[in-house]
């Protein structure tokens, strides 16, 4: 049987469907692709403590333009990691699975600042 893939606009990747450098559609080749769009692990970051608004999460965000951040709002809904409620864009469960995925990149990189500033 035929594995089905997911078809979005603009070629957002997601698993099963191969985008940009992913000729696999394998789930962590999407993951890297989607991850590495401009400002969009910023977001996520940025909201690891909760909702935010859209102007303070572009001030969050080190005030990335309003037309980046929409786009990366609208692929990160689309990718079912964000959402919107009344309180502002919040993590939805697969967007804090992500955020706690990347806790221990963000205590390798607090070492690997200390190791660069010992020397």
């Amino acid at each position: 049987m035929a594995r089905k893939t997911r078809v979005t606009p603009k070629g957002l990747p997601l698993p099963g469907k191969p985008v940009r450098g992913s000729e696999t559609g394998r789930p962590i080749m999407a993951l890297l692709d989607l991850a590495s769009r401009r400002g969009l692990l910023r977001i996520v970051w940025e909201l690891r403590h909760g909702a935010l608004k859209f102007r303070p999460l572009q001030q969050a965000c080190g005030d990335i333009s309003p037309t980046l951040l929409n786009q990366r709002m609208k692929d990160l809904r689309e990718a079912q990691l964000v959402e919107l409620s009344d309180e502002g864009y919040r993590l939805t469960a697969l967007g804090q699975g992500l955020r706690r995925a990347f806790e221990p990149v963000s205590v390798w990189a607090e070492q690997w600042a200390q190791e660069l500033n010992r020397n």
